[in-house]
């Protein structure tokens, strides 16, 4: 009897893998921040796209996807995922904030905000204690 033969056999083929990665890529947090700074507080409303999913009338911007129906884009805003990315974008606000008060010369003590932010500014410190 001769060895059993494995079921995975696109596992190393590099342009099946990269192919699906990026179907499935989304934007970029930098982006989806400047989508959110530039939208205005009320929904505008979405053309019609018969490529889209649910004629591209139904999307969310933080995570940048589109949704078949207002259903699906409810159940999607309790889910874990959805809440996982607004803390990503939370994160990112915080760190541009951050980067951005030390650019102006705000001292790093003085910036007020939650321990991660404080975290980052310690770090920052450490990291320049080493260098020196």
């Amino acid at each position: 009897m001769g060895r059993l033969r494995r079921s995975r056999v696109h596992k190393g083929i590099k342009d099946v893998s990269k192919k699906y990665r990026l179907r499935r890529r989304t934007k970029d947090l930098d982006q989806i921040h400047n989508d959110l700074g530039t939208e205005n507080q009320e929904t505008p409303q979405l053309p019609l796209d018969e490529d889209l999913p649910g004629l591209g009338q139904f999307y969310c911007t933080e995570c940048s996807k589109y949704y078949t129906d207002q259903n699906s884009l409810d159940s999607h805003k309790v889910s874990k995922v959805h809440k996982r990315r607004l803390g990503q974008l939370q994160e990112y606000a915080e760190a541009m904030a951050q980067d951005a008060s030390i650019q102006n010369g705000m001292d790093e003590e003085g910036l007020s905000g939650s321990s991660k932010s404080s975290l980052l500014a310690l770090t920052r410190k450490n990291n320049s204690k080493n260098k020196a």
